[in-house]
């Protein structure tokens, strides 16, 4: 019954790479590579493993409304900071929005970047502003704030997605001390850049940062996503949260692998390492980016028709053709496992056109 759902929902919503994935298997590649979802191939720590079938027993109650043991390990990591957590980053986005945005309320979004933000800007009845990027993918703070004026609310995503640029602190702080509304910062790829925003939390009032277990901790199943926010922010946010958000395997999980910072180094630096070769063998120029992936400039090929090359060679990439704001010849490459990158450079080098 068509007539019963809103308008913004009979359509579109987000892209998935599944298109890829169908093109390989029909292509006879039972086992491809697979590079287009940003997942961290690796698996979690085994201490958060333990950590998760350790509870597994208890799940007939409900988890801890609090999330205790996973913001105490938060504070434990990161420093005595507000947290709150909920499914993913999308979790703390969607309840982000649902306390500032009210109908035909303006959101500024930095593009070309995540289309989830103007979906959830969407679901809620609020209304998109793009505030464009410069040529080279950065944000200029003073475009930024000029283009975002009269908004309550502003997402900039660093390292961005899909291009993989990150902002300096000193770009976020003029944003912050001459942006009205609250800022978004989504640096759910920061573990891999290693630039550090959370000092500007003690001198901004309307800075919010999004993380999320999802990449670097590899626990994308579990969907973990926290944000540091201001004092004043902390008690609006629970107000509005869904109650038992977080099921407690995956509070039990996160908290485990926070503690576990061995292996979490040694899983960002392969990724730096094979991050590095993709920008050094893809005979296509690679925006240089912080995250676990790198956006490849394919031109004058269309990004949707190198997909479709790759998928038949068995390696699944992302088009960006459907990010706001990108031209159709860039394709968005994850770091996997190392026979993974090595199909890619493989893949892509067969199928070059300068």
């Amino acid at each position: 019954m068509k007539h019963l759902i809103r308008k913004e929902f009979l359509e579109k919503g987000y892209v998935f790479a599944t298109r890829a994935a169908e093109t390989a298997l029909a292509s006879g590649h039972t086992r491809p590579a697979r590079l287009a979802s940003n997942e961290n191939p690796y698996p979690p720590s085994p201490k958060a493993v333990k950590a998760a079938a350790d509870v597994l027993p208890h799940t007939n109650r409900y988890p801890d409304e609090t999330n205790k043991e996973f913001i105490d390990a938060l504070k434990k990591r990161h420093g005595d900071y507000r947290f709150v957590a909920s499914v993913g980053m999308d979790g703390i986005i969607d309840t982000v929005i649902r306390t500032l945005v009210a109908d035909g309320d303006r959101v500024a979004v930095a593009t070309p970047t995540y289309s989830y933000y103007g979906l959830a800007v969407q679901a809620q009845g609020g209304v998109t502003v793009s505030v464009p990027r410069k040529a080279d993918f950065s944000v200029d703070p003073a475009t930024f704030c000029r283009d975002a004026a009269g908004t309550k609310l502003a997402f900039l995503c660093t390292p961005n997605n899909p291009t993989g640029t990150t902002e300096t602190p000193e770009t976020i702080a003029e944003i912050c001390e001459n942006y009205e509304g609250v800022l978004f910062l989504d640096c759910a790829y920061i573990e891999f850049d290693g630039t550090d925003y959370r000092p500007l939390m003690r001198r901004y009032w309307n800075l919010i940062i999004g993380r999320t277990m999802s990449k670097a901790y590899s626990l994308a199943g579990l969907r973990v996503g926290y944000a540091f926010v201001p004092e004043w922010y902390g008690p609006v946010y629970q107000r509005a949260a869904t109650p038992f958000t977080l099921n407690m395997v995956s509070q039990a999980a996160a908290a485990a692998a926070l503690r576990d910072t061995v292996h979490v180094k040694k899983i960002v630096s392969v990724v730096q390492e094979w991050r590095q070769r993709f920008i050094d063998e893809c005979p296509y120029p690679v925006v240089p980016g912080g995250a676990n992936f790198v956006m490849v400039d394919v031109a004058p090929q269309k990004a949707d028709d190198v997909v479709t090359e790759l998928a038949k060679k068995g390696v699944i990439v992302r088009s960006c053709a459907s990010f706001p704001g990108l031209p159709d010849h860039y394709i968005r490459v994850s770091i996997g496992e190392p026979w993974e990158n090595e199909a890619f450079i493989a893949a892509i080098t067969d199928i070059y056109q300068p």
